[in-house]
């Protein structure tokens, strides 16, 4: 495979364990890593990002395949796992660290993903209009090894249970076709 058969886009929906579980599973997807962007302080800890003091949203860093599956595709599945109307929240996940963001790595992608927004706005997708922050790629600093495959590693913590299994298991069903195998 060529680099011109990857493409890379940022994506922040509250936490990124959510994120990372359902897009590793996502065909055309080659690789997810868990991590921080959109911030001020350079390598940040997840307690820093946590305190919300760094100005970083908890993001995954998707890796795909354009060939296997669309920049809009992605973003699709991305605009159904999480709420892009809340400002600054995920469920009971409160702060800018979890707001919705699209951190676009090429103009094309900004062009994408602000057509698809006013799309879904126009059509009433959501009850309240999307929220989400659509802003160019500065820097993205992965996160600790122990967040990295957290659903995989830690399914039966009470989050991933209660908070991560639920998204899973709706992604699934409403992309089943779209699994890898």
């Amino acid at each position: 495979m060529t680099n011109s058969s990857r493409e890379t886009v940022t994506l922040g929906g509250g936490c990124f364990w959510c994120l990372e579980a359902v897009f590793d599973q996502l065909k055309g997807v080659l690789d997810v890593v868990s991590g921080y962007a959109g911030g001020q302080v350079e390598n940040p800890t997840y307690k820093q990002v946590c305190a919300g003091t760094t100005g970083h949203a908890e993001v995954v860093q998707v890796v795909f395949d354009p060939q296997q599956i669309g920049f809009r595709e992605l973003l699709e599945v991305f605009f159904t796992v999480h709420d892009p109307t809340t400002l600054n929240r995920q469920g009971a996940d409160v702060g800018t660290q979890y707001r919705s963001a699209i951190f676009y790595h090429s103009e094309e992608q900004r062009s994408t993903a602000l057509k698809l927004i006013d799309e879904l706005n126009a059509a009433n997708a959501w009850t309240k209009p999307i929220v989400t922050e659509v802003t160019a790629i500065s820097s993205f600093y992965p996160a600790e090894n122990y967040h990295q495959e957290y659903f995989i590693h830690n399914a039966a913590q009470p989050y991933c249970q209660f908070v991560v299994a639920p998204k899973l298991s709706k992604f699934r069903s409403q992309y089943a076709a779209r699994l890898k195998e």
